[in-house]
């Protein structure tokens, strides 16, 4: 696996995004040649649906196609694939618009396309566990289509998208480079679609989230396209908040909450502890995080021995993990250790993308591998084929290539803007929101998420420095789920609930 010249660069893009974690196919091996009728196809195929959403019953068109890209002069650089959903018998012009993509960088949109948004999701467990194969849909009873059209985009070099010359297909391998083609996309389909008057909404997970922040400042400088929200799930802007490394202290300290929250659920504090409601114990654990934790770190080896051993018990009785180990490892508890040593005496590691998961220890060998991660080898089977069954069967979308879920698309290149620095785009975001103080944000946010946790963000959020009036336009809510918190039922209800009040919300908030 190639990493970019920096890892301060790239900015533990290495340490949770999808692509590192699985050394998938790279972008060029599509699979074999595609067929006639996947490189001559001009316009979508377009299918008739309908499905029962809170009781009513919405009938919509489905159309699925690729979408050419041109440059200045004219010539297609590249074919962006994508599925849109789109409400029958209502105003084009009045009607919300939102455009979905996940992360990676890398990955398809079919984690929050057959998981949380669309008409269809796959069937899994209620608590989010994957029954066994074959893996089937299922109507989706809380997708957002009762509230907004909804167009899921795969960005270059994931699913069918890829440029036209594959030498160039890195050309499109960058923080700045993905936001101009996925921006000139949006543009594109706003405009064949006569939808400049919708409500426009981005929905971005993960990578994706941070994919919207630099599409949000994209659009308004180069299209003079003015969102009216954004809506982030698992979000992350800051990469110096995930990077666990010796010369910074940031990730040991807010990393915390979200190993007391997964030791809370595995059953490894204390009764007194355990005994207490998940969100109270954690508002103490930020506390001490932020009031005790930090300053400790901070005074590295200077910390007296006796004051030492007491944050070790501290941090023990928070994690579950033994002060021995935590002594080792000098008071500072990277994500690995604690995946690893939870439940070592049970033979087992954790997920990473979702604490709650559990599988078998991994070997040395299967260090970062798919083995090496539960929460998302447990979900990966299921998402495939619910996507692929949807496409071929449902879609009716014809193709021999393989659907990219996640591809290799390293190394990433983060620009001049970030080199020698982390990457951090949260500046876009402010920049975008000052100069359309009408942008809302959305942010949903899982206790159990050990890839982009909760606290993390919520230091980021503390440090846009917006106006109150402007910091009053972000939301943030909380699930008892991972980093695809809507694979739990309960949580997808919930989630669904939020991102439709919040979408009608902004809606109403424009004809005030």
């Amino acid at each position: 696996m190639r990493f970019p010249m920096s890892l301060r660069t790239a900015g533990t893009a290495a340490a949770f995004f999808f692509s590192i974690m699985l050394s998938p196919a790279p972008a060029s091996d599509n699979g074999g040649k595609a067929g006639a009728d996947d490189t001559a196809r001009t316009k979508p195929v377009v299918t008739n649906h309908s499905v029962k959403i809170d009781g009513r019953v919405i009938q919509y068109r489905a159309k699925a196609g690729k979408m050419p890209l041109r440059d200045a002069e004219g010539k297609v650089t590249a074919e962006v694939f994508f599925i849109a959903y789109l409400k029958k018998n209502h105003e084009p012009e009045t009607r919300p618009l939102t455009f979905s993509f996940n992360g990676g960088p890398g990955s398809s949109s079919v984690w929050m396309h057959v998981g949380l948004l669309g008409p269809r999701r796959v069937h899994l467990n209620d608590d989010g566990t994957a029954p066994p194969p074959p893996h089937r849909l299922v109507d989706n009873e809380y997708s957002l289509l009762d509230v907004s059209d909804l167009v899921f985009i795969d960005p270059v070099s994931t699913g069918y998208s890829r440029a036209t010359d594959p030498e160039k297909e890195k050309s499109f391998h960058g923080l700045d480079e993905d936001a101009e083609s996925v921006a000139l996309f949006i543009h594109n389909f706003v405009t064949e679609h006569k939808r400049w008057s919708s409500p426009k909404f981005l929905i971005g997970e993960s990578y994706g989230t941070t994919r919207a922040a630099a599409l949000a400042r994209q659009l308004q400088n180069r299209h003079g396209m003015y969102l009216n929200g954004l809506m982030l799930v698992s979000a992350v802007f800051d990469f110096s908040t995930l990077q666990f490394s010796e010369d910074n202290d940031l990730p040991f300290v807010l990393f915390l909450p979200s190993f007391a929250a997964t030791a809370h659920y595995h059953g490894r504090l204390g009764e007194d502890l355990l005994a207490r409601p998940l969100e109270d114990l954690l508002r103490e654990v930020e506390t001490f995080a932020v009031e005790t934790y930090a300053p400790a770190l901070l005074r590295g080896g200077a910390l007296p021995e006796a004051e030492q051993a007491e944050l070790a018990a501290d941090l023990a009785r928070y994690t579950g993990l033994d002060a021995d180990i935590i002594r080792e490892h000098r008071l500072r508890l990277s994500a690995r250790v604690f995946f690893e040593h939870l439940l070592k005496d049970r033979g087992k590691r954790i997920g990473r993308f979702d604490g709650r998961y559990t599988g078998s220890a991994p070997t040395p060998w299967d260090r970062g591998s798919r083995a090496d991660d539960p929460s998302f080898t447990h979900l990966f089977g299921p998402y495939t084929s619910a996507l692929n069954d949807l496409l071929r069967r449902e879609l009716e979308y014809k193709s021999d290539r393989v659907y990219e879920i996640l591809t290799n698309v390293w190394p990433w290149d983060f620009g001049d803007e970030f080199r020698h620095r982390y990457v951090n785009v949260g500046p876009r975001l402010r920049e975008a929101m000052r100069t359309n103080p009408h942008l809302r944000v959305h942010v949903c946010s899982g206790y159990y998420d050990l890839a982009t946790p909760y606290f993390a963000f919520d230091y980021t959020l503390d440090r846009l420095y917006l106006d109150p009036d402007l910091r009053a336009n972000i939301v943030v809510n909380y699930y008892e789920a991972g980093h695809m918190m809507y694979s739990v039922r309960d949580e997808l209800a919930r989630q669904k609930e939020a991102l439709a009040a919040f979408i009608r919300g902004t809606v109403q908030e424009m004809s005030r």
